[in-house]
């Protein structure tokens, strides 16, 4: 039997979740267990599919058309004459937009995976892909994408933590002292 660990080596790390899981560790777990087939992630394409048969011995099938299509690598650019600086681009999987509240966003092209994953939640579809090629940027590849993304997580998850010491420590703090 594959490991989930041996398969997710070979997905590009895009966590773009178009495969239908929510990241590509998922997404090969997935795999692993025999619940999902290999052809969904256009990312990957036709390339990744055939990996990922080689390494299960399962047969190689085209890509899944209700997971997506394969593109060349593409990078999102932000509109800024129309960006209104609304920050729901920036939960990006792999910290490539940058920006802050009411101000210019921007993305960080050689960090940008094409993902996709901020252009739906933009209100004012601002947010568009174009090939990296195009750009003259070279996208980065799965352990980089792997990399930024686990430090993403970890970031966020020491933050909650961060805010839940701070709420527990404010609640101690408006307590009313102990009647003696």
């Amino acid at each position: 039997m594959t490991s989930a660990d041996d398969i997710d080596a070979l997905l590009p790390q895009t966590q773009c979740t178009r495969c239908g899981y929510p990241g590509c560790r998922p997404y090969a777990e997935a795999i692993a267990a025999g619940v999902a087939e290999i052809n969904q992630c256009p990312p990957g394409g036709a390339a990744g599919i055939e990996a990922l048969a080689r390494l299960t011995g399962r047969a190689v099938l085209p890509l899944n058309p209700q997971n997506g299509v394969e593109t060349p690598a593409m990078v999102a650019v932000i509109d800024p004459v129309t960006c209104i600086g609304c920050a729901k681009c920036l939960p990006c999987p792999v910290d490539a937009i940058v920006g802050l509240r009411q101000h210019l966003h921007t993305v960080i092209s050689s960090h940008c995976n094409g993902c996709e994953l901020c252009i739906a939640p933009c209100p004012v579809d601002c947010i568009s892909l174009v090939p990296a090629a195009s750009l003259d940027v070279t996208p980065p590849g799965p352990d980089e994408n792997r990399a930024r993304f686990e430090a993403r997580t970890a970031r966020l998850q020491r933050r909650r933590q961060e805010r839940e010491v701070l709420i527990a420590a404010r609640k101690l703090a408006a307590r009313p002292p102990a009647v003696q």
